[in-house]
């Protein structure tokens, strides 16, 4: 087969984080049909590299897919992610040395700083995919705190950069009409670059409520100790940061007080004695609590114990450009979400699909309604929130999308 294309595709995350299998590598394995070929430079955390490598190679082995793993850095703040942009540029550099790239796709913060660069060094083009607003996240997750002198520092250069990669991009790529509205705003953006909207996608085939592994969920059943009339809030994904666990605790403790025989459904990756501890703060009894990790191919037997699935994200400025990929993920198993409005288009999903309940506020006013609405029968209906989420949120879709974008970028002449 011969390729249109040469793409070096710069990440942050790694293949072997939770992303990488599910908001990566999927859309460039779509695009290697439309006659791409890739190299995947990205930073893993040794931890899970020396784990899972071996899992992301068999599944990257079919493909014009290859795979550049470097070794991310945490440690000291600040001075580690300056290392890893060293590293970053100079692998980059040698690859383009090597294989003569066409285009540099990059995600936001640090791989969008080599990403700029390539496209000023060598005059490759640059699609900017802009799937949070960097600068603002950090500072919105308390990360940089704008009052101390250094981080202000890092916060200008990263938002000026922000400026400079739009002003130098060949495409962009945003997850919310929320976020296109915003980027059509900056000074930095000229109408004539393309940009599209394309949202954390979902591979429907995994995420199908009627394709579970009834082994792998009796096993869970067990487990956790769940039974088949037991009363379900998941939660899926991490905690902390943006994610409010405290707040979802306290909306939890109010619904178990109405309903005692409600349990409280964690699928999270870590940090599981914070969960434990939150909950025994709110006066939640532990067995009410099931806490549990899972492998993506584990998620969809899990959540389809769901009656209602939670989560709720901190409504600031960065998060008007995130896409959830647990929202998307949740509603092709059809399981109405109880969630809160300023996140992306979260809000206007699902009231065009009628696919669950959005709080405008999290006080304990609104806590109450909806846990005396969940009392009532579920009159959401599974199949109409799956058929939504085949609407918005489909891999295919998504991989077209990208397909247009690119097609797009190379056919401009900047």
């Amino acid at each position: 087969m011969g390729f249109k294309k040469n793409i070096l595709f710069i990440s942050y995350d790694g293949l072997t984080d939770p992303l990488g299998p599910s908001q990566i590598i999927p859309y460039l394995i779509g695009l290697t049909k439309h006659g791409y070929q890739f190299t995947i430079l990205s930073c893993e955390k040794q931890e899970k590299f020396l784990t899972d490598k071996a899992i992301i190679i068999n599944i990257l082995k079919p493909y014009p897919i290859k795979w550049v793993p470097i070794r991310y850095h945490k440690k000291p703040a600040v001075l580690s992610s300056v290392y890893d942009v060293i590293q970053l540029r100079n692998k980059a550099k040698q690859l383009h040395n090597k294989e003569h790239f066409d285009l540099v796709h990059t995600r936001p913060g640090v791989p969008a700083l080599v990403g700029l660069w390539m496209k000023n060094r060598f005059g490759l083009k640059f699609l900017n995919d802009i799937r949070e607003f960097f600068a603002e996240s950090r500072v919105d997750g308390g990360m940089w705190n704008k009052e101390n002198f250094f981080y202000k520092k890092i916060y200008d250069f990263f938002k000026r950069k922000e400026d400079e990669a739009i002003a130098a991009s060949d495409g962009i790529v945003c997850l919310t009409y929320a976020a296109e509205k915003i980027i059509k705003q900056f000074q930095s953006y000229k109408k004539e670059i393309p940009i599209k909207v394309i949202p954390c996608s979902v591979d429907m085939d995994l995420f199908d409520p009627e394709k579970i592994d009834s082994a792998l969920k009796s096993g869970f059943a067990k487990k956790l100790g769940i039974s088949k009339n037991d009363f379900i809030i998941s939660y899926l994904g991490s905690i902390g940061g943006w994610y409010l666990t405290g707040q979802m605790m306290k909306f939890c403790k109010i619904l178990y007080d109405k309903m005692p025989s409600a349990k409280f459904l964690f699928i999270s990756p870590h940090q599981h004695e914070t969960i434990y501890k939150e909950a025994e703060k709110f006066g939640i009894p532990i067995q009410n609590i099931l806490v549990t990790n899972a492998n993506r191919n584990q998620v969809p037997a899990l959540l389809s114990f769901s009656n209602y699935s939670l989560f709720f994200i901190k409504p600031c400025y960065s998060k008007l450009s995130s896409s959830p990929t647990k929202h998307g993920e949740i509603m092709a198993m059809g399981i109405p979400v109880i969630t809160n409005s300023g996140i992306g288009d979260v809000e206007e999903i699902v009231e065009k699909y009628n696919s669950g309940i959005v709080l405008k506020k999290l006080n304990d006013i609104e806590f109450f309604q909806i846990a005396d609405g969940l009392l009532k029968e579920n009159k959401f209906d599974k199949k109409l929130i799956r058929e939504g989420a085949v609407d918005f949120y489909n891999l295919k879709n998504s991989i077209i999308s990208y397909n247009e974008i690119y097609s797009e970028v190379f056919s401009t002449a900047k």
